[in-house]
């Protein structure tokens, strides 16, 4: 991987020279700009507004617009020594725990490559640490024109650098909330939950631009000659007008997406309440010895019913046979 920047890490009065390479790529498409009567390709061209003629890349220069309008030159080569010592240096200024990092103050991710064989050590050495403390390193460093704040963290064998957002960079979230009081009922948490449950985990490795793959297939069909893929109809929307069969619906249809039986309503389970969670153990012992009783009292009776049972035939059984004494006395008489 080319490197983008190339520096040392300050770690204390340890120096670990890196090299700064893009831990990410994007896949997206581009399309350029052309000229829809014949298909040529737009060109922008870079003209000088004061002499009304086009200038080259070596007549370029910077330049900072001041409140009244005028311009302020700005050299690269001012810019070069500005007084930080972030300039070629990614200073370490603290280590905490992952999670206080809000992942909103995210930006871009690279890869810090150790640069050279002396930088081995000193770089294995600060990788180790972060791994055993369960830490991340913040730091400060210059990159294309200014001074960032970033996150060091271990991914595999290797030290990322996550670009962060500088505290004021990041807005509140005022006015983004509903402004009108609402509130959820226990059973329409229980199906939230129930198609969450049902929705479960997924791998990222699982998804795939979708968006890209059609138009790459629109592109292939045209270049081809042929006509391009049809779009499938609009997913139905619109104001959810039954929030809970809004929700018995998702439940059901992600089930059948999965190919688990759906029955005849979304399988809830409820939460604990506040209840049941203060119910004593006392309470919890009579609530199942209540059932072993009634049980009990069950079976006796039924084992009395059984019994009843049992003794009829044999009743019957003795007075067939005096019936029959009584048949021979009399042939015996006759």
């Amino acid at each position: 991987m080319r490197s983008i920047w190339n520096g040392a890490i300050s770690f204390g009065l340890v120096s670990i020279p890196i090299k700064l390479v893009n831990a990410t790529e994007s896949r997206s498409i581009s399309f350029r700009q052309i000229h829809l009567e014949d298909g040529g390709r737009i060109r922008y061209h870079k003209y000088c507004e004061l002499e009304d003629r086009e200038v080259t890349h070596d007549e370029i220069g910077k330049g900072f617009e001041d409140a009244d309008g005028s311009i302020i030159p700005v050299t690269e080569e001012e810019l070069a020594h500005l007084p930080i010592p972030t300039a070629r240096t990614i200073e370490i200024v603290a280590f905490v725990p992952a999670d206080r990092i809000d992942p909103l103050h995210l930006e871009g991710a690279y890869y810090l490559a150790a640069s050279g064989a002396p930088a081995a050590k000193p770089y294995t050495l600060l990788r180790e640490a972060l791994k055993r403390s369960n830490k991340v390193a913040i730091a400060k460093f210059a990159l294309r024109g200014r001074e960032r704040l970033g996150m060091l963290r271990v991914v595999e064998d290797a030290i990322a650098l996550h670009g962060l957002l500088w505290p004021d960079e990041v807005r509140t979230t005022e006015g983004v909330a509903p402004e009108a009081r609402v509130t959820v009922n226990d059973k329409e948490l229980d199906l939230a939950h129930a198609l969450m449950d049902t929705l479960g985990e997924v791998d990222l490795d699982d998804l795939h631009d979708e968006y890209r793959e059609a138009v790459e297939d629109l592109i292939a069909a045209k270049a081809a000659g042929q006509a391009p893929p049809e779009a499938p109809e609009p997913a139905t929307g619109g104001t959810v007008l039954d929030l809970m069969a809004a929700l018995e619906k998702s439940v059901r249809a992600a089930k059948e997406s999965r190919g688990e039986e759906t029955g005849e309503a979304a399988e809830v389970r409820r939460l604990p309440d506040r209840e049941s969670a203060r119910r004593t153990p006392k309470a919890a012992g009579d609530a199942r010895q209540a059932p072993t009783a009634r049980k009990t009292e069950a079976g006796k009776t039924a084992t009395k019913k059984t019994a009843a049972k049992s003794s009829s035939p044999a009743k019957k059984t003795a007075a067939k046979k005096a019936a029959g004494k009584k048949t021979a006395a009399r042939g015996r008489t006759a």
